[in-house]
Order: C-alpha cells, then sequence, then structure tokens
C-alpha cells in the first residue's frame, strides 16, 4: 500500500495510532482469527475488538467474514496489508523526479491464452458467458474493466515516450489484483508471474480471492456478493537494483536488462500451469475493486547531460 500526507489517508494513520489495533495487527500477521480469540489475547471485550477491527477495515489494513462455525457465525479476520509506503513532500523541489506516464485499461489487452474459471465485464454488464475464453477476442472487450481467469497469460503492449536525452532509472507498474477462485475465497493462494518484454521479471504470490460479505468500495452495485470483490494494490518497480513488489525484492532483474528504450513495450500477467499454486488472478479496473485505477505505468527518467 502507498500512501501520502494527504487527508485522504486519515483513516489509515488513525488505525495505526492504536496500541490495541497494533496488537491486533500482530496477532493477525500470525493467523486469521475470529473476534473471540482477539478479545481473549488481548484481553478486552468483544464489541471493543469489534470496533477496533471495524477502523482497520475501514483502512484497508484487514479485512473480515463471517463463517460457519459449530451450528453458528463468527467474524473472521484476515491481514491483507504487508507493507505501508508513505510519500512525503519533498522540501528541495530538484530532487522531485520526473517521469513519462501510460495509463491502459484492463480490457485493452493485445494477447491472451485464458483457461476457465474465465471471464470479463464491463461496469454495467458481464460480457458474453463466464468460462468461454471466445468472449476474450468479443468486440466488447475493450469496455472491460474486470477480468479473471483460471491459468494463462493476458498481454498488454504500450508506447515508450522516452526521448533520446532521456536516461530511464526506475520502472514502476500498478494494479489492483487478486487470484482467482470458484465464488470467492480469501485463503486461495496464486502464483503470479510478471514479463516485461519477454522477460521473467518475477512471482508474487497473492494470498486469496476476496468477496463474499464484503464489497470493493467501487464495484458496481448490480455486482453479485459472492464473487470477486476487489484485490490488492501491487506496485512492480525495477531499477538497477533489481525488481520489487512493495520494497520487496522478488528478482534479480535490473532495467537494463529489460529493453526499456524500444519504442514499444510487451507486459504480460501470467498463471503457468507448472505452478506451485495454480489460483487464478483476477485485474480490476476503474470502476471496480477498492482503488478505482486501471493499470499505470511511469518510467522515471534523468536528463542526460
Amino acid at each position: 500500500m502507498k500512501i501520502d500526507i494527504t487527508a485522504a489517508h486519515l483513516p489509515i494513520y488513525e488505525a495505526l495510532a492504536s496500541d490495541v489495533r497494533l496488537g491486533i495487527i500482530q496477532l493477525l500477521s500470525q493467523q486469521d482469527m475470529n473476534i473471540k480469540d482477539l478479545a481473549q489475547a488481548l484481553e478486552l471485550s468483544s464489541p471493543i475488538i469489534t470496533m477496533h477491527v471495524k477502523k482497520l477495515e475501514k483502512a484497508g489494513i484487514i479485512s473480515s467474514e463471517m463463517v460457519s462455525s459449530g451450528g453458528g457465525t463468527k467474524k473472521m479476520c484476515k491481514l491483507i496489508t504487508d507493507n505501508i509506503e508513505i510519500d512525503f513532500p519533498s522540501k528541495d523541489r530538484s530532487t522531485v523526479r520526473t517521469y513519462h506516464e501510460t495509463i491502459i485499461s484492463i480490457g485493452h489487452y493485445t494477447d491472451f491464452e485464458v483457461e476457465p474459471t474465465c471471464g470479463l465485464s464491463t461496469t454495467t454488464k458481464v460480457i458474453g458467458m463466464f468460462d468461454e475464453p471466445r468472449f476474450f477476442l468479443d468486440a466488447e472487450r475493450i469496455n472491460a474493466k474486470i477480468l479473471w481467469f483460471t491459468s494463462g497469460f493476458i498481454e498488454y503492449k504500450a508506447a515508450n515516450f522516452l526521448l533520446k536525452s532521456e536516461k530511464p532509472t526506475e520502472l514502476e507498474i500498478s494494479f489492483e489484483i487478486s487470484s482467482e477462485a470458484p465464488y470467492a475465497n480469501e485463503n486461495w493462494p496464486s502464483d503470479i508471474s510478471f514479463y516485461f518484454n519477454g522477460v521473467k521479471i518475477g512471482i508474487w504470490t497473492s494470498p486469496g480471492d476476496f468477496g463474499g460479505t464484503k464489497r470493493g468500495k467501487f464495484t458496481p452495485d448490480w455486482w453479485w456478493d459472492a464473487v470477486n470483490q476487489y484485490g490488492l494494490l501491487k506496485r512492480l518497480k525495477i531499477n538497477n537494483h533489481g525488481t520489487f513488489i512493495d520494497g520487496h525484492q522478488i528478482s534479480d532483474i535490473t532495467l537494463d536488462q529489460l529493453e526499456v528504450t524500444n519504442k514499444q513495450w510487451k507486459f504480460r500477467i501470467a498463471v503457468e500451469e507448472d505452478a506451485e499454486n495454480v489460483g487464478g488472478v483476477t485485474l480490476f479496473g476503474s470502476g471496480f475493486g477498492n482503488y478505482n485505477q486501471d493499470i499505470v505505468m511511469r518510467l522515471y527518467y534523468e536528463r542526460n547531460e
């Protein structure tokens, strides 16, 4: 999760400004827990824990769902954020980095090979039928704002606007993503591979497919409660030190290995059949999920002297 010091992110700062809520985060970093168990571990009442859990949910740090247990139900809580990066304003404006930005709509893919379960939808309707890969070629696909598949890949092309007078220093690609389970399942790991210009830059394991009792902030009202609702905002960064996702290094692939000065880029997201966890992938664009954004590419650069 990447935030700044504007008022829009106050719920996150407020959520972290509590010993109790920090204790909840510590406990959930070890395992998912229900309200009663959290209350016992922290020696507080269940109503008080519920209040703190709601603040953490509002901040997007944890999620919860009601599950069946012993003839009744209980609220299970899960940590969904493993890193928070804070951008501070620069005092020295000369240190502000410059970049070229390209935004790619989820439906503007240029190649694909997908296996069911799969599908895609605009913000107003499903395109074609569920679990039928042929509809990924439907003319309406360019308006898709969510898509999902169990295995295979989706690939996007983008133009490179770097000038000869500019030297690339870092490539950042951000997107909202989750696994793809039948309906939804927050414990559904998936090993998702990323390729840039044909080079495999790393693998990230998505923890699950989020949905059920909690809807995405921007997911349309007509969308079914029981299926994919939102994902996690992930930021891939490739620089001269390697490839990172949310600050965690996932490979030694560096920027100079990716031919980013080519006039055209290719970015592929894949779930490979021989992966340890073949749990699919769901991509959320603007109008779906929790972040209301499409795929955003930023190429940072310095001017050649």
